[in-house]
């Protein structure tokens, strides 16, 4: 998989700490462990850049960019992603599209620690009233 990365998203990801960690790119619509959203109303169409000092096993497939970003996936997500993969920045907002058109218009950022894991009951209830507020 191959994603082109414009100068303007380049230079956004540079302020939010991406170099020298791992950047994920993961479903933010529930399904994947870095969510916290949910509901039937986002599954599917919202990303979200997952940055990390460590790998993680469940995301190993290599996106190759031109940002020289150690930028890598799940096999989750492949069955959204088309060919033709873009991130623009533009107007405050990132913007991951592919062939088809706009997969999402507003992917997110996180920084994530290992030890930021949540218990599954805490996290439950995040989610449920996340859900609450955008479904």
């Amino acid at each position: 998989m191959k994603i082109n990365i414009t100068e303007n998203a380049q230079q956004y990801l540079s302020g939010k700490g991406v170099d020298n960690k791992h950047v994920f790119l993961a479903l933010d619509d529930g399904s994947s462990k870095f969510s916290k959203l949910g509901g039937s109303c986002a599954i599917g169409n919202k990303f979200q850049l997952v940055v990390s000092p460590a790998a993680d096993t469940d995301y190993t497939d290599s996106i190759e960019n031109n940002a020289d970003l150690e930028l890598t996936s799940s096999k989750e997500e492949e069955t959204y992603l088309g060919s033709g993969l873009s991130l623009d920045y533009k107007m405050g907002l990132l913007k991951l599209s592919d062939n088809s058109g706009v997969l999402d218009g507003a992917v997110s950022v996180q920084q994530y620690e290992p030890k930021d894991v949540q218990d599954k009951a805490s996290m439950k209830k995040d989610m449920q009233e996340l859900g609450n507020k955008i479904c």
